[in-house]
């Protein structure tokens, strides 16, 4: 007998809505023993069938949904949802060019806990629940039958597991170790990616749209691009003909990547600088020397990885704009990006806003940005959408 879930009275309303989470206050009672990761039948107060669910006994988020149909979660269930999920991105691909993209963003893409991004012929996945833990041997059959040619490798070192009472992992899970540089090409912009060692699964394809729309703000410019870790951001701008561009991060590795990449692209390595800095520190020191420039792009890190720590994400996002605003020249451009989702638009528009006053600028919003076409939203998961970002002129 599959183990069972009942909700406290009107905590139905949410799964009704196809939202995809329950949480451990939402929970009346529980049948059966269900072990972590076990799937679970998720029935109303009053008996209503409702869901099937991962169960996750150590997490506040204590059932993820696999699906509001009365179907089995077996390897035909993922063949299925990596079927969709291609399906859908065919345009996303066929338009920019793409060899690398975001093929399963979780539970957008009907996959609670599951992140699977492809470069080239590398699939890279990062199981986040314990749902997804549970049926990875599926995952991976169903996998192997959707991109037979395609080799499989695991970024699981993430500390967001142990929430789910997960230990961290990483490793090839199928065909070929990944070579230690893969080149990937988007909107005819070539990057190096390092899947084993870069940053998430090797690199930030959420902000390819954002790097695309960036180019439009910077011919005959000074460019300053801050968080610059492998040069996304830096190359968009010195292919959109700046007319200098500062790569600024405090990676050493990640900075002769960011050059190689230029290079790579044939682009005039004389008009980019990969200096290695604490942004922080180097606004800072731009603010008391006078240095200006013409765009400034602000892609830092999350800032806030709990509700905990968002009062200090806010003042950190401030101070960083603040400084932005003082080192753009009058009629400059301000391109700022939170990747922190517990950080809403209105929310940082706010920031920006109380910046402007701080730093003394005149500040207009001129454009949004959100993550690119191929890390979906679902309407029944609004938190699926977490990356956000502002054009902003400056005098």
């Amino acid at each position: 007998m599959t183990p069972a879930i009942y909700l406290v009275k009107g905590r139905e309303k949410a799964l009704l809505r196809r939202h995809p989470w329950i949480f451990s206050r939402g929970i009346q009672k529980v049948e059966g023993k269900p072990e972590l990761g076990d799937t679970v039948d998720v029935f109303s107060n009053n008996g209503q069938w409702l869901a099937k669910a991962a169960f996750s006994p150590q997490s506040q988020i204590r059932a993820r949904v696999w699906s509001f149909e009365k179907e089995d979660i077996d390897t035909e269930f993922f063949v299925k949802r990596l079927q969709d999920a291609q399906a859908m991105r065919e345009p996303i691909i066929a338009r920019g060019g793409l060899t690398g993209y975001r093929l399963i963003a979780g539970e957008s893409d009907g996959l609670p806990g599951i992140t699977i991004d492809r470069y080239q012929d590398f699939l890279v996945c990062q199981l986040l629940s314990a749902g997804a833990e549970a049926k990875r041997e599926l995952l991976i059959d169903a996998i192997k039958q959707v991109f037979p040619t395609c080799s499989i490798y695991e970024r699981s070192d993430v500390s967001v597991r142990k929430k789910e009472g997960l230990k961290e992992r990483q490793g090839i899970i199928h065909g070929e170790m990944p070579p230690s540089s893969l080149v990937i090409e988007e909107n005819g912009v070539k990057i190096q990616v390092d899947i084993v060692k870069g940053h998430k699964t090797g690199f930030y394809l959420d902000q390819r749209d954002s790097r695309q729309q960036a180019m439009k703000y910077v011919e005959g410019k000074s460019v300053l691009n801050c968080f610059s870790y492998t040069g996304g951001f830096g190359l968009y701008a010195l292919k959109g003909n700046a007319a200098h561009v500062v790569n600024a991060d405090v990676s050493q590795p990640a900075l002769d990547n960011a050059k190689a990449n230029a290079e790579l692209n044939g682009f005039d390595v004389s008009k980019a600088e990969f200096l290695n800095a604490d942004v922080f520190k180097l606004l800072r020191e731009y603010r008391e020397n006078g240095t200006k420039f013409d765009v400034v792009i602000m892609d830092p890190p999350k800032f806030a990885e709990s509700k905990a720590q968002l009062n200090g994400a806010c003042r950190g996002y401030k101070d960083i704009n603040m400084l932005a605003m003082q080192i753009l020249n009058p009629g400059g451009t301000l391109l700022t990006y939170s990747c922190s989702g517990l950080m809403e638009t209105n929310l940082f528009q706010k920031i920006i806003a109380d910046a402007a006053l701080d730093a003394g600028r005149r500040v207009q919003f001129i454009e949004r940005f959100a993550q690119a076409a191929d890390h979906p939203v679902d309407s029944a998961y609004p938190e699926g959408f977490y990356l956000k970002g502002f054009a902003c002129q400056v005098n």
